[in-house]
């Protein structure tokens, strides 16, 4: 659904599989700016909305997902993740209960298969799940913030009408041309938002996920993932993963050299720099000596070139790294040693076998 506001002066339209948006209006470091300041807003109205309504939706939603639910206050934002039953990530949900309905926002183009998949779970409970991505399109008028910071500043205002989950605001569709006006902001496009999102190492699906990604890999351990709320699909993966073992890949911020002139694209590969022994063995179709891929990159008003990428675990946390090309340093978001809180006697496994 293409955003009116593409028809703005400046308008650049962003890149699948969010070529529904604007990337910019022409000033994509005076937009990132502005975003930081609380002075502009983003167009995310490709992102898609989805409405759970009911008596039994929070409990309901508590069984199917990876965060605590049940016990969800009015108002509170907050995130979830659906597992398929080997504990790999398929969708990831930011949403909101307004005390009669569960509103959330889900990716481009996925909210058809997590609607089936809730459809087919709904069994007697009172529940009732609607698409409404053609009624509401979703804004954010506040930069993104790291995991653990408050998600919702205090000065938010949010217009009659409409819907705030953290930092993001659903609106009525019809009103998204005259928002900015609206509410005195500038529009900003999605490389603002998205620059601010790689500098607060918060991941997106689908960009720092991909087929076999599992929750711990990326940090969403906390801010998605309820560690003692019980048992739901693909549990038994998180808690395997976070007691007895390791997640096979990390999440990395990388520092990219500013002297080259072009971004790696999602999907490029990652390699250990020049003069390092490379480990990678080209495994899913991948280059040989590839240790990861690159996730998000983009540039960022103060810091410059940077990306979110994804590597091996084993990888050396001070190794310069080569990202799509690009000579890249490493910042640790995902520790290598992440998980494995329980530690067992080699006696008792030998006694175990």
């Amino acid at each position: 659904m293409r955003s009116p506001l593409l028809d703005r002066s400046g308008a650049v339209v962003a890149e699948a599989p969010d070529e529904t948006v604007a990337a910019h209006y022409g000033e994509p470091y005076a937009e990132q700016r502005a975003l930081v300041a609380g002075q502009a807003m983003v167009d995310r109205s490709d992102r898609e909305v989805v409405r759970i309504t009911g008596p039994d939706r929070l409990k309901w939603l508590n069984d199917l997902s990876s965060q605590k639910l049940d016990t969800l206050a009015p108002g509170v934002a907050t995130q979830t993740l659906f597992l398929d039953p080997q504990g790999r990530v398929e969708h990831h949900l930011t949403l909101v209960d307004d005390g009669t309905s569960v509103w959330g926002h889900v990716e481009p183009g996925s909210s058809a298969a997590l609607i089936a998949y809730l459809e087919k779970m709904r069994f007697m409970l009172r529940v009732e799940v609607a698409d409404e991505t053609s009624a509401y399109a979703v804004v954010t008028v506040a930069p993104p913030r790291p995991a653990g910071s408050p998600e919702q500043p205090a000065t938010l205002t949010v217009p009659e009408g409409a819907i705030a989950i953290g930092g993001d605001v659903l609106v009525p569709r019809e009103r998204l041309a005259g928002l900015p006006e609206e509410l005195e902001l500038r529009p900003a496009g999605l490389w603002a938002y998205e620059a601010l999102r790689v500098e607060a190492h918060l991941p997106r699906a689908g960009f720092e996920t991909d087929h076999k990604a599992i929750p711990h890999e990326v940090g969403w351990i906390g801010a998605a993932v309820h560690l003692t709320k019980g048992c739901y699909r693909g549990q038994e993966t998180v808690a395997r993963v976070h007691n007895l073992g390791h997640p096979p890949r990390r999440l990395v911020f990388l520092h990219l050299d500013g002297s080259v002139d072009t971004l790696p694209p999602h999907g490029a590969p990652v390699t250990l720099g020049a003069g390092a022994s490379s480990e990678g063995d080209g495994e899913d179709g991948g280059q040989p000596g590839q240790i990861g891929f690159v996730g998000t990159s983009a540039r960022h008003h103060e810091l410059g070139p940077i990306a979110l990428a994804v590597v091996k675990r084993t990888v050396p946390v001070d190794a310069v790294l080569t990202a799509g090309g690009v000579a890249a340093s490493q910042e640790v978001i995902v520790p290598p040693d992440a998980g494995r809180n329980v530690t067992i006697d080699p006696a008792l496994r030998r006694r175990i076998r």
